[in-house]
């Protein structure tokens, strides 16, 4: 471990598969103190996230604040969660779950994140990796949130390369569009990490039975379960890449703790929210002035990864993973 401070984050998911990953790498991590985690829709709905949030932490012995957040997008047409990726649970169609208890937070996970952002102010950051309402909503609900949150990491987005939910869109933004636009230009200090650089980390289903088979405990048996499920999808669609998947969401998490494994350009990035190109993440890359509206010098802008060295991420992925994090499952707690 580092000499520097933990930092202090706020989880923002839709488990998931690779949110499942994130989160694991996340409480293994030595520099990260995972203080809560809100919910979404997304992969799953947002009932079932809270119960994936709830149900991973608690295996692995963390009892941490779960706090469920937004059910539906901003304005767009609510979708169908991809049960054909994720599965219908979101963790690859568990057989069964050990009954651990626990229940969300009253408050939702915007009023969750204001609160939090009100009580640390400039040492929370909140790492987004589902669609952006929650963040969204709690900037609604507190406008000088950019001021109170240490920084803000989104999984989310692609400025070249090709979308996985249209050949422009990445989903997060997709699900949630004017929610992510409103994100990109409240003037945090903004990393994305998308698919130009989460598409060159290829994570082999193997990667996670090693784990698990080190390991021998609930949580990561249930993580390479997923996986496997996560890794059929695709090998159908992209069998060039083996019985694998990419870690789209975890290397946000790598971001926030080895930057320096990443390059980056900086930019505003603008959403298209409506009609066939709906999703897009925009970049501007050159500093003039545009005549289209929008693209004004005092929009704020945000640092985007464009190149990962991949073998350094795997690395620190399997080395994070593979230290003695576990703990024994909580017991269900009485009523």
């Amino acid at each position: 471990m580092s000499t520097t401070a933990k930092h202090k984050v706020i989880f923002d998911t839709d488990p998931g598969v690779d949110d499942a990953m994130a989160l694991y790498f996340a409480l293994a991590h030595p520099d990260i103190d995972v203080v809560g985690i809100t919910t979404s829709f997304g992969n799953v709905h947002v009932e079932q996230a809270t119960a994936n949030a709830l149900y991973l932490t608690r295996i692995t012995g963390r009892d941490i604040p779960v706090a469920q957040g937004v059910p539906v997008p901003f304005a767009k047409e609510p979708g169908t969660p991809p049960d054909f990726i994720h599965g219908a649970d979101g963790l690859g169609n568990l057989n069964s779950r050990i009954e651990l208890g626990g229940k969300a937070e009253v408050e939702s996970a915007a009023e969750f994140i204001v609160k939090m952002a009100r009580q640390y102010p400039g040492e929370i950051t909140l790492v987004a990796v589902a669609p952006l309402g929650n963040l969204g909503l709690a900037l609604k609900m507190e406008p000088q949130l950019p001021k109170l949150l240490k920084q803000v990491v989104l999984m989310a987005g692609t400025v070249d390369e090709p979308g996985n939910v249209s050949p422009v869109a990445e989903a997060n933004v997709w699900n949630d569009p004017d929610a992510a636009d409103l994100v990109f230009t409240a003037g945090w200090d903004l990393t994305m990490v998308g698919l130009d650089v989460t598409h060159r980390v290829v994570l082999p289903s193997t990667f996670f039975a090693r784990l698990a088979e080190q390991h021998k405990h609930v949580a990561m048996d249930t993580l390479s379960h997923a996986v496997n499920f996560y890794a059929n999808f695709y090998q159908s669609i992209r069998p060039d890449l083996g019985h694998a998947c990419y870690g789209h969401d975890v290397l946000a998490f790598v971001w926030l703790v080895a930057p320096e494994m990443f390059e980056t350009n900086s930019g505003r990035v603008r959403v298209a929210k409506e009609g066939i190109g709906n999703g897009q993440t925009m970049m501007a890359k050159l500093p003039i002035p545009y005549p289209q509206s929008g693209w004004e010098a005092s929009k704020p802008e945000t640092r985007v990864c464009m190149k990962v060295d991949a073998e350094a991420c795997k690395q620190l992925i399997d080395k994070t993973l593979s230290s003695n994090w576990l703990q024994a499952p909580l017991a269900p707690v009485a009523n």
